[in-house]
């Protein structure tokens, strides 16, 4: 299990992507997300070392400009186990030198390709994030969006 850990954080660190969802009102910011590619596709470097490279595509999509003020996901395998949770609020993401700002009907791309040990290939046909961005526009108002990855070999 402690093997798996690391797959799993990479999920929750990354994921996103198959079938984007928007919570949308008319007049407030509102906001989608989608992983680039989906599912991701691993790359094996050696042994049980594989790279993950993706992208996250956070998109405005009401017309105002806002500000990411969380991103979670909630990590599941063996048919929908949750297996790990975790969520960035707005300051730790600065801190990992992305920006929060997103302007009216602009987007925000965060590129990661972590590298990571697998100790088991079968687990790529069975591990799944829903990813869910949180957000605020220039108003106050709340927005959010969700989806879902896969990772493959």
């Amino acid at each position: 299990m402690k093997r798996l850990i690391p797959l799993l954080l990479l999920l929750a660190a990354c994921s996103s992507g198959s079938q984007p969802g928007t919570t949308s009102v008319p007049g407030q910011g509102a906001i989608s997300v989608t992983v680039e590619p989906n599912p991701i596709r691993a790359t094996q470097v050696s042994g049980n070392t594989y790279d993950f490279p993706f992208e996250v595509v956070i998109r405005e999509t009401g017309g105002r400009p806002l500000n990411v003020t969380r991103v979670s996901v909630n990590v599941t395998a063996l048919g929908g186990l949750s297996v790990h949770r975790e969520s960035w609020d707005a300051e730790r993401i600065r801190s990992m030198s992305y920006s929060t700002a997103i302007g009216a009907r602009s987007e925000v791309r965060y590129r990661f390709a972590p590298r990571k040990e697998v100790p088991d290939e079968r687990l790529f046909g069975g591990v799944n994030a829903e990813l869910t961005v949180d957000a605020v526009d220039d108003t106050g108002s709340p927005t959010s969006a969700s989806t879902t990855v896969t990772v493959t070999r």
